[in-house]
């Protein structure tokens, strides 16, 4: 088991990264102020479902093996960039119809996947945990496996409240804003489609580690 130093500097650095602006911090403020604090909420949820499943295959040594196969990072690489097109292609697909009180019929476990798939399809997230978690582990301290587990469980709970309200606040920032006009349901068919493409782009160009 990790010792309360160790906790203590690993918390920290993960907060520091946290508070980073990156894409799951974009996805999860857009898809709160298209869904309303529910997909807020389901966004953060689905991250955390993410790392979870991350820090297992860490901890098992297969983001190791998948790593070490170079055509993995393209192949992920390019799955996650045609799930954001795809994404943002639905979200104008409504037609300006994206709004709170249509928001309500989206069921949680949309927005859930959604967010999962953008993180597990993200092969940057896949080697921050295989580089990431490692650096924090002390083989003298037991299990190294179980180290990387309570290590990722701890960062996928600081992440999931992080990123959760994250989401509330972007619900919170729209209702603000927000009016019955179609025009403003527009305005939001267009912003959540503007960052799924750019997240779409920053993965396409994301460059493979050497």
């Amino acid at each position: 088991m990790p010792d309360l130093s160790t906790l203590s500097i690993f918390l920290g650095a993960v907060l520091l990264l946290l508070l980073s602006p990156g894409p799951n911090m974009a996805f999860v403020i857009s898809h709160g102020a298209a869904y309303g604090w529910r997909g807020g909420v389901a966004s953060g949820l689905g991250i955390g479902a993410a790392d979870i499943g991350l820090t297992l295959l860490t901890a098992t040594g297969v983001t190791a093996v998948v790593a070490s196969w170079p055509p993995a990072f393209d192949l992920l690489r390019y799955a996650g960039v045609a799930y954001l097109l795809w994404l943002a292609w639905k979200a104008l697909a409504g037609n300006g119809a994206l709004n709170l009180v249509d928001a309500v019929r989206v069921p949680l476990s949309t927005v859930f996947v959604r967010a999962l798939y953008n993180s597990l399809l993200n092969p940057k997230a896949l080697l921050f945990f295989m580089v990431f978690l490692p650096q924090f582990v002390r083989p003298d301290h037991g299990s190294i496996a179980l180290q990387l587990v309570v290590l990722g469980l701890l960062l996928t709970l600081v992440s999931g409240i992080f990123h959760t309200s994250l989401g509330i606040f972007g619900a919170l920032l729209a209702r603000s804003f927000s009016g019955t006009t179609a025009r403003f349901a527009r305005l939001q068919s267009w912003l959540l489609a503007a960052v799924l493409l750019a997240l779409a782009l920053r993965l396409a160009l994301l460059a493979r580690p050497v």
